[in-house]
């Protein structure tokens, strides 16, 4: 099961990325835009998601995807850390969110990354 230390080396490792305090928690940023962040205690991950996906996702899963209440307008998710099956699924999960908040200049230089291609 991974843990706050897993999203914070895994999402670091994503190209230009910096960790930021923002309303007082770990926020991962992509050129200075937010992806990722660390709140209830660090024991979940919120990342970008678009609002269809991101209810499929809750109701699909909803013991390991929730919408906070104030998160409810926006495109962002959180994620059970408890709940991913393992590094992988959180490596996934982080390179789409960062690829959705990326500019164009990173996503060309990195086309492949947090793309799911089937061979």
């Amino acid at each position: 099961m991974p843990d706050a230390e897993d999203v914070r080396r895994v999402a670091l490792s994503l190209p230009d990325t910096a960790e930021v305090t923002a309303w007082s928690m770990p926020t991962f940023r992509v050129a200075g835009k937010m992806f990722a962040t660390l709140p209830e205690e660090e024991t979940s991950v919120a990342v970008r998601c678009p609002k269809d996906e991101r209810d499929e996702l809750v109701l699909a899963e909803p013991a390991k995807f929730w919408v906070a209440d104030h998160e409810a307008y926006s495109a962002w998710v959180r994620v059970r850390l408890a709940a991913l099956e393992d590094e992988t699924e959180l490596r996934d999960i982080l390179a789409d969110s960062w690829r959705q908040a990326a500019p164009p200049r990173l996503l060309e230089a990195h086309p492949r990354l947090g793309l799911h291609l089937v061979d």
